[in-house]
Order: C-alpha cells, then sequence, then structure tokens
C-alpha cells in the first residue's frame, strides 16, 4: 500500500492533487415518478446519458489529479472485518432491522458494496412485507454521484455531514467508514451525526475561501445550529483568529439548497454570483463571525459575501450568473447550476457548456471557454492557458440538482496563495 493520504484543504482554488467521485449507477435508474419526490429528484434521469456526461467529468479529473471512486474505496473498507461489521450495525440500527444485518454480513466486500449504495430488494417473508407497497427493505442512494455533501475537508480535518434528509444519511455513514478504516487516508474525523439532531449541514453549503475563512450557506440544508457546531469546533481549537461568514438562503426553490448553488470562487480576484440572491435581496442576511483566544470576538451584519470578504483581505469581482440584463435568463441558468463551478486550479474551472449567457460573461472576464472533449482527447492543455472554463456536456446531470462542484469531494488541494 502506498503512503497514506493526509487529506487537507485550504481554499476553493488551489492546485488538485486527490478528489473523490462517484459515477453515477443503478441507483439512479432505481426511482419511479412516484418516489422521485422523496428521493430528492424532481424527476427521473436517463441513466445511460448521465453516465456518459459524467464520464466527461471523470476523464477531465483523471488528466490533472489522482481520482478515487466511492465504490472502490468501499470495497477495499469493507475488507477490514471491523469496518464491515461496524457499517452494517450502524445501517441496520437505523433501519430497525435486525435481519437485514445478518443478510447483509454474508456478503462478500464487493457485493456489500453494490447492495449499500444500489439497494436491498425487499426480502418478502412475512405477510406485512408482501403487502408492503416498497420495493426496497434499503433504498437505493439515488443521489450519491453529489458526492460533495456527504463530507467536508478542511484543513487538517474531515467533517462527517449531518444530512438534512433521512434518505441521505446512508452516504454519511459510508463516507465516515472510508476516511476512518481505508488505507487510503490518515485524518482527524469530526462527526455531527450524533450531536443535535437540528444540526444538520451539508458540503455543498461549506466553501473555504481561505484557510482561516468559511463561507457557510444557512439553506433548507445547512441549519443555524450547524454552523453553530462549526463554530464551537473552531472556538475550541487554537489556531490564531478565523472567520466565519453565513449567508441566509431561500428555502425555495429547490435549486437554493446550498451556498454553492448561488456562489462559487472561480480565481484568487473573482467569484460567480447569482445576482439576486447575492446582491438584490434584503431578506436574507450575510453575518460574518471572527473567532479568536477560543471565543466569538465579533458578530455582525454584512451587506453581502464579497464585501464581507473584501473586508478580510480577500477581494472578488462577481462574475454574473445568466448575464445581467433579463432576470428570466439568470432565472433559468442558476436553476440548471449556472453558478455550480468547480477548480482544478486557480483560474481553471469546469462548468455545463449548457448556460450560455453565464459562458458569455465569463468570456467578457477573460475566461477562455474550450470543451471537455478536447481536454480529453489531447488536442488542448490546461497549462496553456492562464484563465480558463472547461465545459462539459450537460442535458441529463444537471435535471438532478447539481453540477461540477457539488459532484467532486477534494482530499488535497495545494496552497492558493490567496
Amino acid at each position: 500500500m502506498e503512503e497514506r493520504i493526509v487529506p487537507g484543504v485550504t481554499s476553493e482554488i488551489g492546485k488538485l492533487e486527490t478528489v473523490i467521485i462517484h459515477s453515477p449507477g443503478p441507483e439512479v435508474e432505481n426511482m419511479t415518478p412516484g418516489n422521485a419526490e422523496r428521493a430528492l429528484y424532481s424527476d427521473i434521469l436517463n441513466l445511460s446519458i448521465a453516465r456518459k456526461e459524467y464520464s466527461e467529468l471523470e476523464q477531465v479529473l483523471r488528466k490533472y489529479a489522482s481520482v478515487f471512486q466511492v465504490k472502490d474505496l468501499l470495497v477495499e473498507t469493507l475488507e477490514v472485518q471491523e469496518a464491515k461489521e461496524s457499517l452494517t450495525a450502524q445501517i441496520c440500527e437505523d433501519e430497525n432491522d435486525c435481519e437485514l444485518r445478518d443478510r447483509l454480513l454474508e456478503k462478500s466486500p464487493r457485493e456489500l458494496a453494490g447492495l449499500l449504495i444500489e439497494g436491498v430488494v425487499i426480502d418478502n417473508n412475512t405477510l406485512t412485507r408482501f403487502l408492503s407497497r416498497e420495493r426496497y427493505s434499503l433504498p437505493p442512494l439515488h443521489n450519491f454521484f453529489f458526492v460533495r455533501d456527504a463530507a467536508i475537508v478542511m484543513p487538517g480535518s474531515v467533517f462527517i455531514s449531518r444530512m438534512a434528509n433521512r434518505i441521505r444519511e446512508r452516504e454519511a455513514l459510508i463516507m465516515d467508514t472510508i476516511f476512518n478504516y481505508s488505507n487510503r487516508f490518515s485524518t482527524e474525523i469530526i462527526r455531527t451525526m450524533n450531536r443535535n439532531p437540528a444540526a444538520t449541514i451539508e458540503g455543498g453549503d461549506v466553501l473555504i475561501a481561505r484557510e482561516d475563512v468559511l463561507l457557510i450557506g444557512n439553506s433548507a440544508r445547512t441549519s443555524s445550529q450547524g454552523i453553530d457546531f462549526v463554530l464551537d469546533i473552531i472556538k475550541k481549537q487554537n489556531n490564531g483568529k478565523k472567520h466565519i461568514i453565513a449567508q441566509e438562503l431561500p428555502g425555495t426553490p429547490e435549486s437554493f439548497i446550498h451556498l454553492d448553488m448561488v456562489f462559487t470562487i472561480l480565481d484568487r480576484d473573482c467569484c460567480m454570483v447569482y445576482e439576486p440572491v447575492i446582491y438584490r435581496s434584503s431578506k436574507y442576511q450575510t453575518v460574518s463571525i471572527t473567532i479568536e483566544n477560543k471565543r466569538v470576538s465579533s458578530i455582525r451584519e454584512e451587506r453581502n459575501i464579497p464585501e464581507a470578504l473584501s473586508k478580510l483581505g480577500i477581494d472578488l469581482k462577481p462574475v454574473y450568473c445568466g448575464g445581467r440584463s433579463d432576470p428570466w435568463v439568470q432565472e433559468r441558468e442558476q436553476w440548471h447550476s449556472g453558478t455550480n463551478f468547480f477548480a482544478l486550479e486557480p483560474g481553471k474551472i469546469i462548468g455545463y457548456e449548457r448556460n450560455n449567457y453565464t459562458i458569455d460573461e465569463m468570456s467578457r472576464n477573460g475566461f477562455e471557454v474550450i470543451r471537455a472533449a478536447d481536454i480529453i482527447s489531447g488536442n488542448a492543455d490546461l497549462k496553456n492557458y492562464k484563465k480558463v472554463l472547461v465545459t462539459l456536456e450537460g442535458s441529463e446531470l444537471p435535471r438532478g440538482g447539481g453540477g461540477p462542484r457539488c459532484m467532486t469531494l477534494p482530499v488535497k488541494r495545494k496552497p492558493a496563495d490567496l
């Protein structure tokens, strides 16, 4: 086994070294119009097209970083008997199904990994189960290709998320098991799962602006109590002055579920914003919190995120999702993850090609635009560009409710010298 990777991310844009992804599989297809809403979808996806589009993302990532698939990591981890027993025990306790545990423990690590992600079909060995309208005793993890949400890699530690919806809790359990037992990683793990049930927090709401500055969305998925949990962890550390900028978000529509759906960092000097929420709304507060000497030394309202960052020495020019001229265009492109960009390194980012007005806005701000296919074929190379947007085909994946940032969990980045 190679030397263990020590996870550490100190910014959104530092050069990517290691990343975890999860390609959509049968768990996405194991959904019907009748259960789509419970699965947190507004529609069901065409898996063959979603896989093709996701493959572009994976192939680009593999050109520039070490890439791990969740299922492969889980198979390796389940080779450790203690990990296998612990994870199945936690899952079966959550499902209140002791028989299920025996059924799972007899499986090989590869078979078990598949069942934990793709679902376990109900065993009709009782009248209650026979009459049940449910197909699965262990539901498929339809959302797991949005791997960002279940864990948050910080400077020197990994936070295991407490998911807002029960149907996603197993994702966090799996990521906890991988980081805790895998021979691939060595890190401190901070768990929120057994804390205050109201303290929910998901990775899409947490952006690392700088090693000492966190941006956290107070959203439908991340509660104020969840942010307070992070605040308490930081207070216990003795690492100098730290800052949290908390941004309230609308509870609806569902495209506002996380902060990275209205704000992402593109480069050392610019950010992508959904203007109606970040700049125009007075209903949703931006709150800046400073922690020093293990206590909160100040907490105050700011006008918006870019202004709060500027006061901390991070000056970011806004680039506008959907442009600035037509609110309908802005709304449509935000719905299709028009702000949800993922940085391979400063100024070199990945996004969907379907958001034409957003792409035009980025071109006006100095970003050259190339297709993922050109990177994959070798006809283009990031090293030949200073600022570049790599565009992915995106007709099906955006319908799941997320973009490239949602679909990636950076484990290690180089410092970005912000």
